[in-house]
């Protein structure tokens, strides 16, 4: 299936963090990936997005300014599985 891909907008980078915005157009994905550092997601809009993983696919409803997070070694694909854009902001811990 090919999908359009999100796009990421690298904001800081420096010895400590790495802060990225990603926008999804609805369909969009941001590819297999392992994250290589533990993160926090800081969700700009409400959407819903498809977390495609080794054991399966789960969705995840965000909620603008409801941040989670994430750990070192995460593998998976992140999919805007509505009909909105969705925006968040990833921020890498170093």
């Amino acid at each position: 299936m090919n999908r359009k891909q999100a796009v990421p907008t690298l904001q800081l980078d420096n010895d400590r963090t790495v802060v990225t915005e990603w926008r999804f157009e609805p369909g969009a994905e941001t590819g297999w990936h392992v994250h290589g550092h533990d993160y926090v997601i800081v969700p700009m809009t409400d959407g819903e997005l498809s977390i495609e993983t080794s054991s399966g696919t789960r969705t995840s409803r965000l909620t603008a300014g409801r941040s989670y997070s994430g750990s070192k070694g995460v593998e998976h694909n992140v999919v805007n599985a509505g009909g909105e854009p969705v925006v968040f902001v990833e921020i890498e811990i170093l």
